[in-house]
């Protein structure tokens, strides 16, 4: 990794919040060691994830893409792991783009390993992005923590999420470790999990263990996937009535809105915010690289 000095920036979206390493050329190497410890809270600049920004066309795994979509949102966890798709990192993402004059209001697609995305930056307001079709996979699991169990349903929004309805959020337990969850064949690669609690009509609220991460503030393809099972549970499916649902989903950083249309294209609408920038000590980096 060079050891000049790196432009950064820092977002959030409903507190879910992220290193920013603008870098269209894809000419910064950004190894699993030092993502970590860019989001680590005590010896780096702290964030759930990392949004790497680069040129579709200058990506690898996003080429191609690039005739679709001029950005490619390359996404990682907190560890450093890679990750498919983080639906507030999406809205963090357009943000960034038009803070930096490289995107106006409107519509515009990012590309995401879960593939493009299209986004609508509202005028002066929230960013709505669609997120795709969940997929729902018939095999689920069973969550415990201390004691209580709990049937989760599985679903996929780009990545893998595992819902669990509960009468307490607090029954989730602390979240900072992956809750146990049985059979483990049905997430080899690990899983997001969802703890959710009613709060009124096609109304939620959710804590959510992110793989990787940890607990956060707020995971976008958490609560799409939230919606979803909520929806279905209650028996409303928009792909057979033709009639939209929306849920609102409480977060503990914040409020999104979550519409599933008649297509099965899932809609989250929520805020998107720059909070600081500046440029990463070289020789910080040196420490963390040597």
């Amino acid at each position: 990794m060079s050891t000049s000095q790196i432009a950064f920036l820092k977002g959030h979206g409903t507190e879910n919040d992220f290193v920013i390493v603008p870098d269209p050329d894809d000419a910064v190497e950004l190894p699993a060691s030092v993502v970590a410890r860019l989001c680590d809270r005590r010896a780096g600049i702290g964030g759930d994830g990392l949004l790497h920004v680069v040129r579709s066309a200058a990506h690898p795994e996003a080429r191609a893409m690039a005739g679709e979509a001029e950005w490619f949102m390359d996404y990682r966890n907190a560890d450093g792991s890679i990750a498919e798709m983080c639906g507030n990192g999406v809205r963090v993402f357009a943000r960034y783009l038009q803070h930096a004059g490289l995107v106006e209001e409107g519509d515009l697609a990012v590309a995401t390993r879960g593939g493009v995305k299209k986004v609508h930056i509202a005028k002066g307001g929230d960013i709505t992005v669609s997120m795709g079709r969940a997929l729902l996979p018939g095999a689920g699991v069973t969550v415990t923590v201390d004691g209580r169990s709990w049937d989760a349903r599985n679903v996929n929004m780009g990545n893998p999420h595992a819902v669990a309805f509960v009468d307490d959020l607090a029954h989730a337990g602390e979240l900072r470790s992956v809750p146990p969850f049985t059979p483990a064949a049905v997430y080899p690669d690990g899983v997001n999990i969802e703890f959710v609690a009613d709060r009124g009509p096609r109304h939620v609220a959710m804590r959510v263990h992110e793989r990787g991460s940890g607990e956060t503030r707020s995971c976008g393809t958490g609560a799409c996937s939230v919606a979803v099972a909520a929806a279905r549970r209650d028996g409303a499916d928009p792909t057979q009535t033709g009639t939209p649902v929306t849920y609102r989903v409480d977060l503990p950083g914040g409020t999104l809105l979550i519409t599933e249309q008649p297509d099965g294209e899932i809609e989250m609408t929520g805020a998107a915010v720059i909070v600081a920038e500046g440029m990463i000590d070289p020789a910080w980096l040196e420490t963390v690289t040597g």
